[in-house]
């Protein structure tokens, strides 16, 4: 099965649909401006953000719109705004199972598997053909599961998350679609969200969303290869040519698992 390609660097950027004056800015700064219909806008200001989306003229190629659930009564309006515009990039909230996209056919989705529903229809939803990407939500997640907290109080992401981060990248994986980490809302802790990034990055995450500009370059910062890793890929890419299957590469062994991860980090510089 064939999906859409994901076209976006890893940085990418919320930002409230109600703030038309907000959009070029958040477009200029990210590597792709996620136009928020959802939870950043309040229940009074769905409209004037659908007008606002309308009004709107940013590059197509760089814009994802954000849609109310499909369960919810907003999410025909939604539509209704979207189909008015050039955006055909959806991210679909709350999804929980493949029927929430059957209105959705004509759009590119990143689906948003943020419930406990949501996480293990994660598989299925990703299998869908206009699908090219799913992202995961901790803070829906727990408040699906009627908890209180989605980390420890060093900032550890609790078990329950750990495990829908890594089932929703599986699932992603094994369909050739992307994976997209989820925000880190603490604005302060950039070491943090560092930490987050790389480790999103070395896992094979495609993008990690950001809710505010300032951590647009710690994200990408993390998913640029460091240059003695990238010398490191390069060479031993280059050592592969004509190699033996398994061959034997500063003291460490290489086989078709290793080059394949060498190939990643190459492509992470050509994003």
């Amino acid at each position: 099965m064939t999906h859409p390609p994901f076209r976006f660097g890893p940085a990418l950027l919320f930002c409230p649909a109600d703030r038309l004056d907000r959009f070029a800015k958040a477009a200029q700064r990210a590597d792709a401006v996620i136009l928020d219909l959802e939870d950043a806008v309040a229940p009074d200001a769905k409209h004037a953000a659908r007008l606002a989306l309308v009004e709107s003229a940013l590059d197509p190629e760089r814009v994802i719109v954000r849609v109310n659930p499909a369960s919810t009564p907003q999410f025909a309006d939604d539509l209704a705004a979207l189909r008015a515009t050039d955006y055909r990039t959806v991210m679909l909230a709350k999804v929980e199972d493949t029927a929430d996209l059957v209105d959705l056919e004509e759009f590119e989705v990143l689906a948003l598997c943020e419930t406990a529903r949501g996480v293990l229809a994660a598989e299925a939803v990703a299998e869908l053909s206009n699908v090219s990407g799913l992202m995961w939500g901790a803070e829906d997640l727990v408040a699906s599961l009627g908890g209180s907290s989605s980390r420890h109080a060093d900032g550890r992401y609790r078990d329950v998350a750990t495990h829908a981060r890594s089932r929703v990248l599986l699932a992603a994986g094994a369909n050739g679609i992307a994976a997209i980490d989820a925000v880190h809302l603490d604005l302060g802790d950039t070491a943090g969200l560092a930490a987050e990034a790389q480790d999103a990055a070395a896992l094979g995450f495609a993008a990690t969303a950001c809710v505010h500009p300032a951590q647009v370059p710690i994200v990408r910062d993390a998913y640029r290869p460091s240059p003695d890793r990238l010398a490191w890929a390069r060479d031993v890419l280059a050592a592969a040519d004509g190699a033996p299957g398994v061959f034997a590469f500063r003291g460490g062994m290489v086989d078709a698992p290793v080059l394949r991860q060498a190939e990643a980090i190459v492509r992470r510089v050509r994003r």
